[in-house]
């Protein structure tokens, strides 16, 4: 699932990429953006906040977003980071942990695309056909949510 534009490396298990998702507030995927596996997690957060959407009144995230400089970004655009720190963090920031325990929302939306085959091993070879299929698997979480919504 690697284009040959696309820098990554060769794990033991072979060449790896991270899916970075944006949510609603129930769970369903918004986008999606692919980054190599040793990438940070934070390379793509501005990608994904900068999609056109609302503005949302908080952001939940794993620790793996935790950076002064993207936390900064989200209060100056009015976005309350609700981000658990890093254990080396010099000084920690407590986010709201009630808040936090919502973010299972997005754990169980990963679980639920990862039930498709193509989803959980990468067969693809390239990028855009990855995130076509990743497209394509969201849109079946959606239509469950317009389905007998009449």
């Amino acid at each position: 699932m690697r284009e040959s534009s696309t820098p990554s490396r060769q794990s033991r298990g072979g060449f790896t990429s991270k899916v970075h998702a944006r949510c609603d507030n129930q769970g369903l995927p918004i986008g999606f953006i692919l980054t190599g596996g040793e990438a940070s997690d934070y390379t793509a957060a501005d990608d994904l906040m900068n999609l056109p959407l609302p503005t949302p009144k908080g952001l939940l995230a794993d620790k793996g977003y935790d950076g002064d400089r993207f936390r900064e970004n989200l209060l100056m655009r009015g976005i309350l980071p609700v981000i658990p720190p890093r254990s080396n963090r010099k000084v920690s920031a407590h986010p709201d942990y009630r808040r936090y325990k919502d973010r299972n929302r997005v754990e169980r939306m990963f679980g639920k695309l990862k039930q498709q085959r193509r989803i959980a091993t990468c067969y693809d070879k390239t990028i855009l056909s990855f995130e076509s299929f990743l497209n394509l698997a969201a849109a079946r979480l959606w239509l469950k949510s317009f389905v007998n919504a009449a």
